[in-house]
């Protein structure tokens, strides 16, 4: 049994498995054909090279896709070709055959192989841009509010003549920086759960008006803008993790709150879409500047005017939010209304469920 574990967990065993199958399902289908032709299954050639390509797409490394070439040039030449289950290279023409063959094989492997690496290095490449660009994001905005608690604090320690009112009015603001910490901490442990080498998600089916209620009841315990909800009659569900996900809500209030400056409402809107579901948030501000919209969600913008630290980034909450509904096969995007103010909408899609992995 540990044995089973230890190649289970290093991919050993599943990239057996993934050979075994793919090859099982190849002679099947194979022997099927020569059953209908007589014998005479020309089909069985590409039918073997399709099987190198998959395993080549869905094995780690250049091994098993050659591997796989060579055992589909033999399987090829002792069950497929005349004469049947014997080997025999002499018949004019054969060798050429399956040279050819397995030098196609070989070529579709290699080249499978080093897509898959290539995307790898891609994927590895944007992540890590994400969490430098978040690491900037969180140094400055860590930075702000507890520049702004020790000078508070300091104040309030030096001070001993301030009236009563004075010093509930820096005690209540002490309050919201440390509301905001709290914020920008989960914010991060949120990230943390998306980016990091072995993404774990725990979906399942959610109804997504309660996951919006959760949120919007979040988001009022620190901020008295209402929000409105307009959602279909019937219920609609999501494969989600909720937590997740009503994250990603109270950082688009959080947002449309902090950055919208004359916001006087937020609407959710809660819609269908083909293959999944979709979810809006509005607000009746200002609206995102156009000259950042397209890079809102990089996780490194401040809204224009914001020349000291006494502006915090919106570019943090939004890019994980993009982090979390990517990591849910999901997608994000941002335009202003054309009644004013800004609108942020992600889709998710409803055709799967729990996932341990990505």
């Amino acid at each position: 049994m540990q044995w089973v574990r230890s190649n289970l967990k290093d991919g050993r065993l599943r990239d057996a498995l993934v050979f075994l199958l793919c090859f099982g399902a190849a002679i099947v289908l194979s022997l099927l054909l020569s059953r209908v032709y007589d014998d005479n299954n020309q089909f069985s050639v590409p039918v073997f090279i399709l099987v190198v390509s998959l395993v080549a797409r869905f094995t780690r490394g250049y091994g098993w896709g050659i591997l796989a070439s060579f055992a589909g040039v033999f399987c090829v030449n002792y069950m497929f070709t005349y004469p049947f289950f014997a080997f025999n290279f002499r018949i004019p023409g054969y060798p050429l055959t399956f040279a050819a063959m397995l030098i196609v094989s070989v070529l579709i492997s290699t080249l499978t192989s080093r897509v898959k690496q290539q995307e790898q290095l891609r994927l590895e490449v944007r992540m890590e841009q994400m969490r430098a660009n978040l690491l900037r994001s969180v140094s400055h905005d860590l930075r702000t509010p507890l520049t702004s608690i020790i000078g508070i604090s300091s104040v309030l320690c030096e001070e001993d003549t301030l009236p009563e009112e004075e010093q509930r009015e820096l005690l209540r603001e002490i309050e919201r920086e440390a509301r905001w910490l709290v914020r920008i901490t989960e914010n991060i442990l949120s990230v943390t759960r998306v980016t990091g080498d072995a993404v774990r998600l725990h979906k399942k089916p959610e109804v997504v008006e309660e996951v919006v209620a959760g949120a919007i009841l979040k988001f009022r315990r620190n901020n008295q803008i209402p929000v409105a909800v307009d959602k279909p009659e019937e219920i609609l569900l999501a494969p989600m993790d909720a937590t997740l996900i009503e994250q990603v809500l109270v950082n688009l209030f959080d947002n449309a709150a902090a950055h919208g400056k004359s916001v006087q409402r937020i609407r959710v809107t809660i819609g269908k879409t083909e293959d999944g579901v979709r979810v809006s948030v509005s607000d009746d501000g200002v609206g995102i500047p156009s000259a950042i919209l397209p890079r809102v969600f990089e996780g490194q913008l401040a809204m224009s005017g914001s020349h000291s630290d006494t502006h915090r980034h919106m570019g943090i909450g939004l890019s994980v939010c993009r982090s979390i509904i990517q990591a849910h096969g999901g997608s994000i995007y941002a335009k202003n209304n054309t009644t004013g103010g800004a609108c942020i909408t992600f889709e998710l899609p409803t055709g799967e469920e729990d996932q341990d992995g990505c």
